[in-house]
């Protein structure tokens, strides 16, 4: 009870002081909130167990992310009232993609709020209620705007964030499987079959596009790219989740995530090198930009989907215990440098915003 009063209370100072200060941020934010969610409820609790989880620590990190997750919620609302909605969230078709992390964002949310506040589980019913309408019109707007790029041949601006049609469908799916016991089977595989369908789309029109175009992989390439392995992931753990896809299916969906995994990771490592080259070390690395949090996600989406495949997997042991043991604290690193990016652009934002108070009484998030 305690925990919940925390959360309460946050919830009450989050209402006031985003009405306040009207702070709008911007579509993928949300990804915060799936990243720190995946670690809690996938690394940490895989790595240190459920005694970790059910401690003052795991249920601090999940009162945090649900006070984000209520956060942003608020901004969307705020920005949906004070008419500039369609302006921050919509007008950029390639941005529209980002609103699958709401859905996502949401899911991992019920799914922490469940199995903290499990007395109050009909709340994380009425999430998921929200949830699958909210992914109901989201589908439409990805539908829409994947006929739209289509017919006008825009391809030289798709990246790695047309898979969340993918992450978010199939949070859906792991959702409703957390909150619903005995959810039904039809409902799982055409969950599966709709959100394996997007991945197959948006990897043609993602591969399309640095095959057709000339690119350059300083400028070019895209943080949310790393979605290609974590969008594969999460099918994955949704597919042992419903326990309707064979064990051997979900192993070559496991090897496939690795492959793209090393394959997009060395892209990341290269650029990383030409990046330094081309901007300096300081711009080249320390440069905070929302879309980096899709790199803590799918790291900690791959790790989780391997933790909790690996008594089926018939591969040196050597490859998983270093994945299991190592990845943790890779995740962790890239988690810590990822918020003291945060912080660091927040505070700069702020104190430029200050500065300006006086033009207009709004503050615009950097995130």
């Amino acid at each position: 009870m305690l925990y919940l009063s925390i959360l309460i209370f946050l919830f009450v100072c989050i209402i006031l002081f985003f009405t306040f200060k009207k702070i709008y941020i911007r579509t993928s934010t949300m990804a915060i909130v799936m990243a720190i969610g995946i670690v809690t409820q996938g690394v940490l609790l895989n790595y240190f167990g459920t005694q970790f989880f059910q401690h003052i620590f795991g249920k601090m990190l999940t009162i945090i992310n649900l006070s984000l997750w209520f956060a942003f919620i608020l901004s969307f609302v705020i920005a949906l009232l004070d008419g500039r909605f369609k302006d921050i969230h919509y007008s950029n078709r390639i941005n529209r993609f980002g609103i699958g992390t709401w859905v996502a964002g949401t899911s991992i949310s019920g799914i922490l709020f469940y199995k903290q506040f499990f007395h109050w589980g009909f709340i994380s019913e009425m999430i998921a209620y929200i949830n699958i309408v909210l992914w109901g019109i989201y589908l439409w707007v990805s539908v829409k705007t994947i006929i739209e790029i289509s017919q006008t041949k825009s391809y030289r601006s798709v990246h790695g964030i047309l898979l969340l049609t993918t992450v978010s469908t199939q949070s859906i799916v792991l959702l409703l499987n957390t909150v619903f016991k005995g959810f039904p089977v039809i409902f799982n595989l055409s969950l599966l079959i709709i959100g394996f369908s997007f991945y197959l789309v948006c990897v043609f029109f993602i591969i399309y596009r640095y095959v057709k175009s000339a690119w350059s992989i300083e400028l070019d390439w895209n943080n949310t790219n790393c979605i290609l392995h974590g969008a594969l992931s999460i099918s994955g753990i949704a597919c042992l989740v419903t326990g309707i896809i064979n064990i051997e299916t979900i192993r070559w969906i496991w090897r496939a995530a690795l492959i793209i995994f090393i394959t997009v990771e060395s892209i990341e490592v290269y650029r990383l090198f030409r990046r330094v080259k081309y901007y300096g070390f300081k711009n080249g690395i320390f440069i905070y930009d929302v879309t980096q949090w899709s790199r803590v996600f799918t790291f900690a989406m791959f790790y989780t989907f391997t933790a909790l495949i690996h008594t089926h997997l018939f591969i040196g042991s050597f490859v998983i215990n270093t994945i299991l043991n190592l990845g943790i604290w890779v995740v962790m690193v890239l988690l810590m440098f990822e918020l003291i990016l945060s912080f660091r652009d927040v505070i700069l934002t702020y104190k430029k915003s200050s500065r300006e108070i006086g033009k207009e009484n709004e503050v615009t998030s950097p995130f």
